[in-house]
């Protein structure tokens, strides 16, 4: 039986089933829950209401810390069903470290370490006594794994080693935290792989591009048939130097990044884009970062959903990460670290909810389906109430997760805004017309659309609605976020898109100058009321745009571009707030559309390179956590 209802509302949150004889039952008086701020008016109040109302999380008395409600852990746990059996098919085992890191161990990662410093939560005392060295709560664990990780390999046959730890972690230095999207404590899971060779690192990532071009293409089916032709080829190895860590431990990435993608896409039914992090915005001490990028149509501003990093040997080197190969040589291992958080549900919420509350996934969703009776007075309740039970009984037992809605306190309406408030996917209605047609009534939660079923076809039609819900949900995401994608041509329309709030396409090279010159200019345009902002990087995207018409002629008018225009964002920031307005860029594009020969590029202006690809671009955050990778 459902449980009670909200905080506010509930009546000691015991149910009762309503007694035969076809009594009017009466009906105690009852609490609104409607939400007092609108998604579109004040974005901020409404989610804070929406995770609070819908019984995601209770505020805790310690700023940033939040109790994570069943309604929460439960679609948590279904995230985590999923991801864990996949990693465990790639023979990646689970364990766990400790939470806390030496202060020596700390500063031996002490340029990776460097970003979170500020973040980074000490524990000083034990009872009246100062410890003698401080000890830290992790932000990350690469400091408090790879120690044992060059204790444990000694051979090539102790490799690959391959864990994976769900743990919380804590990053304490930033102000106005969001539940979900900026905690000082938080649920993950972060892998850390170690290989003998580069090549077997790749088989756990992807393909590599370089290598086996139809292959990436194949796995990614690109909007653009041109995506992986020479044109792509030749733009990827016309990049600078640090370019070429897409030659190896490209694939294993990738593999994980497709998991990250899939419980987005599969599960929350959000779209995101698959792309790799510049230069400056790569995690700290790694090859090359590759993420996936949700975005919120509400606020502009894009969320990191995802991360998988490409460390290549330098923790190794770090951490004297050492084995003895089959040549009997020494040699250092190849590694690869990845993660998500309990981020991907507040993304969820910010895509989603509306005005009535949470609208929850089916499959995420602990309850997909509540039956509620609908009795009117000299109806037959006894018999209304046996159709529940039996419309439950075999929705259960077809694998659907339903439940019914029997207390005796408060009438239909309001049950039907509470389970509407608490996303429930799929409410199903029976009262006395529907027990003389044998029939139940269905509404959804997406769209409210209203469906009369048969009994006899009661379950097929159920998940029917629950896959359409899904599909609905994901279809209209996309559709509202791809709304926002705009081209520019230039930088008076790049600064114009960023006020607008809009996912931006423009060309990028991946120069670290440029990106500060981006992020300075567009800084210095700050406007009173919240226009303007500095722009920042988000990712450059995998998957590539048709060409705009046209847009070839324009690409020959070297005046009609400057360097501040395309390939310019912020250095010193972090994606991973949802603070962000997304820029959209792109290889293909970028080759066809502005400097076909590449030496046009560079006539841009001296000492920058070569614009090379195309990048995501966005409104500078305040301060969120950074490195990796949630």
């Amino acid at each position: 039986m459902a449980g009670g209802g909200t905080k506010k509302a509930n009546a000691g949150g015991d149910t009762k089933k309503a007694n035969a004889g076809g009594k009017k039952k009466e009906v105690k008086k009852e609490t609104g829950l409607g939400l007092t701020n609108k998604k579109d008016e004040n974005f901020g109040e409404w989610y804070s209401e929406v995770v609070v109302n819908g019984e995601m999380i209770e505020y805790y008395d310690i700023s940033g810390c939040y109790i994570l409600r069943p309604w929460t852990t439960s679609i948590w746990e279904t995230l985590h069903e999923f991801f864990d059996a996949e990693i465990k098919k790639m023979k990646v085992k689970n364990c766990y470290f400790p939470l806390f890191v030496s202060s020596t161990v700390l500063e031996k990662e002490k340029d990776h370490i460097e970003g979170f410093a500020p973040e980074v939560a000490w524990v000083t005392r034990s009872g009246k006594s100062e410890l003698e060295v401080p000890i830290a709560i992790r932000p990350t664990s690469e400091t408090v794994m790879y120690p044992y990780y060059s204790k444990w390999i000694r051979g090539h046959r102790d490799l690959p080693l391959k864990l994976n730890q769900w743990c919380n972690v804590v990053r304490w230095e930033f102000s106005n935290p969001t539940p979900f999207i900026r905690s000082r404590e938080f649920l993950w899971q972060e892998g850390h792989t170690a290989f003998a060779t580069k090549e077997e690192a790749d088989e756990e990532l992807a393909l590599s591009p370089l290598h086996n071009s139809s292959s990436l293409s194949s796995h990614y089916q690109s909007s653009s048939s041109a995506f992986l032709d020479d044109h792509f080829l030749y733009v990827l190895m016309a990049l600078n130097h640090r370019f070429h860590v897409f030659q190896f431990q490209y694939s294993a990435v990738l593999q994980i990044l497709e998991l990250y993608r899939r419980i987005y896409e599969e599960f929350l039914a959000i779209p995101v884009i698959k792309g790799k992090k510049s230069e400056a915005e790569k995690f700290a001490g790694g090859l090359y970062t590759t993420s996936v990028e949700a975005f919120i149509p509400n606020t502009g501003r894009g969320v990191q959903g995802a991360t998988s990093h490409c460390l290549g040997q330098n923790f190794a080197k770090m951490f004297e990460i050492n084995f003895e190969n089959e040549k009997g040589e020494k040699a250092m291992v190849w590694q690869n670290s990845w993660a998500y958080s309990t981020r991907t549900i507040g993304v969820m919420v910010m895509v989603h909810g509306d005005d009535k509350g949470l609208v929850l996934p089916p499959k995420v969703a602990s309850l997909q389906v509540i039956v509620v009776p609908v009795p009117y007075k000299d109806a037959d309740t006894q018999g209304i109430f046996d159709a529940c039970t039996a419309t439950v009984d075999a929705l259960n037992e077809a694998g659907i997760r339903a439940d019914t809605d029997f207390r005796d306190n408060y009438s239909p309406g309001w049950k039907y805004s509470h389970w509407e408030m608490k996303g429930v996917p799929l409410r199903i209605e029976i009262g006395p017309k529907d027990l003389a047609n044998n029939q139940v009534r269905a509404v959804r939660r997406d769209n409210s659309a209203k469906i009369d079923i048969p009994r006899e076809s009661l379950v097929e039609q159920v998940k029917e609605l629950l896959g359409n819900i899904h599909q609905n949900l994901f279809d209209l995401a996309k559709q509202k976020r791809d709304a926002c994608v705009e081209i520019v041509k230039t930088w008076d329309e790049f600064e114009a898109a960023l006020d607008k709030k809009k996912l931006i396409l423009a060309p990028w090279c991946d120069e670290e100058e440029v990106e500060k010159d981006v992020k300075t200019r567009t800084k210095e345009r700050l406007v009173p009321g919240g226009g303007g902002g500095a722009a920042k990087t988000l990712c450059s995207p995998f998957d590539q745009p048709e060409l705009p018409e046209g847009a070839r002629e324009i690409g020959q008018e070297k005046n009609g571009y400057s360097v501040l225009c395309f390939g310019k964002a912020s250095k010193e920031v972090d994606l991973l707030g949802e603070e962000l307005l997304v820029i959209k860029f792109c290889y293909h594009f970028l080759h066809s559309f502005l400097c076909p020969s590449f030496e046009w590029a560079n006539e841009i202006g001296p000492g920058l390179g070569r614009i090379s690809d195309f990048l995501f671009f966005g409104k500078e955050s305040s301060k969120n956590h950074t490195g990796m990778r949630h």
